[in-house]
């Protein structure tokens, strides 16, 4: 009997332990839970497994929330040894392509970039907002 007894009270304690493991994994913060609009207009990948992994992602906003638009950056994916750049966009521009190399995209969309963010190979976060006017040097936060 109290063998039966030892053996539920230990399957029960796993059976717990596992449930809030699963919760706790599913319940994760994500780009879902900022508050601002956020739509993925174009992304980029390059093919490379084995060396440097390049990420590139145009994100369209409709509002200037920075600490939102650095925590978008956070949550997108990483690789060591790789680079993940967001350029964030104030209009959702439709025939965007994304580049491997500077500057990334074609020029004429630099006008609509109001941010930047980058993570490098060794997870240095470099985060820019840009002026409103076209050409003008960004200012480095």
């Amino acid at each position: 009997m109290k063998t039966k007894y030892w053996f539920y009270l230990i399957a029960a304690v796993v059976g717990i332990l596992i449930m809030l493991m699963l919760v706790d994994s599913f319940t994760q913060p994500g780009v879902q839970d900022l508050k601002g609009t956020y739509q993925e207009l174009a992304r980029y990948r390059n093919e490379n497994n084995t060396g440097p992994v390049i990420r590139v992602f145009a994100v369209y906003t409709d509002e200037m929330r920075w600490d939102e638009m650095r925590s978008y950056g956070d949550f997108m994916p990483h690789t060591k040894y790789g680079n993940t750049r967001v350029f964030f966009f104030e209009r959702a521009l439709e025939d965007l392509r994304l580049f491997p190399d500077t500057p990334y995209f074609d020029e004429k969309w630099q006008k609509f970039c109001v941010a930047s963010y980058e993570k490098t190979a060794m997870g240095q976060v470099n985060w820019q907002r840009y002026p409103f006017k076209a050409n003008a040097e960004p200012e480095a936060l």
